[in-house]
């Protein structure tokens, strides 16, 4: 008597291209695709040690599942809150809306209250002191530490000089920077650049002149590569965070199926 019948695929022209990761709930092979090493059980980033660990993976998570980002400016602003961790409240409205305000940084609550006393960031404010904001505004299912739209300028360095990663000594979850020529769409890079997630937001952008200077404090490093490729009509680097390299199927004529008894 047959039993149970199981329907296998078989394929005879596999590739390991990447597969971006857009749906919903797809776990990515590397959700911390940086410097990681762990000492008495908690990990940490060896190179940015002031960096979240926990936190950060779980915004890039969180950014992997966004299916949209092409919907009117102020409801994907307030998708990129959520998935990096902060509240919507008057204290984040600058967040994403102005050319400098594009980083969502994870930092760990021991650097959180650090300033800018040494005049490290140049343009910032020896006296900023962000860390009861952060505090505040920063929501806590995402993990332990603290969530800031931190200032890009200083991206275009190498290695960055931006508040992320020498203020707080942390990597950047994510960065957002606008598409040149026309600053109509934007890309979401990782801490290396690599391509996360774009968006061709509508409604009330942020001015014309403040995308514009977004991309041109970039402009000249690694966080600026993935909005020129896509103005050049080239294809990006991919983040190991929201691509899958396993081999797939290259070629659907190519699959057959068979129904055998379990």
């Amino acid at each position: 008597m047959l039993g149970r019948l199981s329907t296998f695929a078989f394929c005879t022209g596999w590739s390991s291209r990447p597969v971006v990761h857009a749906l919903s709930g797809m776990a990515g092979p590397n959700d911390y695709p940086f410097s990681l090493q762990v000492q008495d059980g908690v990990e940490y980033d060896p190179v940015y040690p002031g960096t979240a660990v926990g936190r950060l993976r779980s915004v890039l998570q969180r950014v992997r599942n966004l299916e949209n980002l092409d919907g009117a400016w102020p409801d994907v602003r307030r998708l990129l809150l959520a998935a990096g961790g902060l509240k919507e409240d008057f204290s984040t409205s600058h967040a994403f809306n102005d050319d400098n305000h594009c980083d969502l940084t994870t930092m760990v609550d021991g650097v959180s209250h650090n300033s800018n006393a040494d005049g490290a960031v140049s343009v910032i404010s020896r006296r900023t002191q962000l860390g009861p904001h952060i505090q505040k505004a920063s929501l806590p299912g995402h993990g332990k530490g603290g969530s800031w739209s931190t200032c890009t300028n200083g991206a275009h360095m190498t290695p960055p000089r931006d508040v992320a990663h020498v203020q707080f000594s942390s990597r950047v979850a994510f960065k957002l920077v606008w598409v040149p020529p026309n600053f109509e769409e934007f890309v979401l890079v990782d801490d290396e650049g690599r391509l996360l997630k774009r968006g061709t937001p509508t409604g009330s952008l942020p001015s014309l002149g403040a995308r514009k200077r977004n991309f041109a404090l970039a402009q000249g490093g690694k966080y600026a590569i993935a909005a020129e490729a896509i103005s050049g009509g080239k294809e990006p680097e991919y983040s190991p965070a929201v691509v899958d390299t396993a081999p797939i199927c290259e070629d659907a004529a190519n699959v057959s199926e068979k129904v055998v008894g379990a």
